[in-house]
């Protein structure tokens, strides 16, 4: 009987890295139809704060990226 590795670490049918589904369904669009994400999935809303954390992080890199660019144009002008 083939082995098939499954790169989903939250799958409830994975067994040491190997799927133990006793039947799988892959789409070749979307990929394995018989992915079940397991109760220690993290939910939706940690995913978001997540997202929300991230997106803050990339406004405070932006802001210091634009005030870099200003403290060189000083220092050229001295």
């Amino acid at each position: 009987m083939p082995r098939i590795r499954c790169h989903y670490t939250d799958c409830v049918f994975l067994d040491e890295g190997y799927c133990s589904a006793a039947a799988v369904e892959i789409d070749p669009d979307t990929g394995c139809m018989t992915y079940s994400p397991s109760a220690e999935t993290a939910s939706g809303d940690e995913w978001e704060e997540e997202e929300e954390e991230m997106e803050e992080w990339e406004e405070l890199d932006d802001e210091e990226e634009e005030e870099d660019v200003w403290l060189d144009d000083d220092d050229e002008d001295l």
